[in-house]
């Protein structure tokens, strides 16, 4: 089994930062991709940015492109999730999960989740 616990969430104003992580225990050898989603209230669970095991390769939702970085460590099984110019819209449960695929970008490609961690920008 595979236990993802994010950190790093809070509350920020527009146009700030917040850097958020996911630590993976367990049988980290079974995870390849990693990516983060978020979930606004009364809203679906929406793919953010995925990465590769080894960084290689990256991906990003149209909305946070340019704004925000997905990285990993993958000695320290930690992803991580920079987020610059935030706006109140980036409001949301952020959630990390971790898949078998390379480069998963859909929720049905994740095997694990984390529970989650809260974002709030104020305008």
């Amino acid at each position: 089994q595979v236990q993802l616990v994010e950190s790093g969430g809070g509350l920020v104003q527009a146009g700030g930062s917040l850097r958020l992580s996911c630590a993976a225990s367990g049988r980290t050898s079974s995870i390849y991709g990693m990516g983060w989603f978020r979930q606004a209230p009364g809203k679906e669970r929406d793919f953010v940015a995925a990465i590769s095991r080894g960084s290689a390769l990256t991906s990003y939702a149209d909305s946070v492109k340019g704004r925000f970085t997905i990285s990993r460590d993958d000695a320290k099984n930690t992803v991580y999730l920079q987020m610059n110019s935030l706006k109140p819209e980036d409001t949301a449960a952020y959630y990390c999960a971790g898949s078998g695929s390379t480069l998963p970008a859909r929720k049905q490609d994740m095997a694990y989740w984390g529970k989650g961690t809260l974002v709030t920008v104020s305008s």
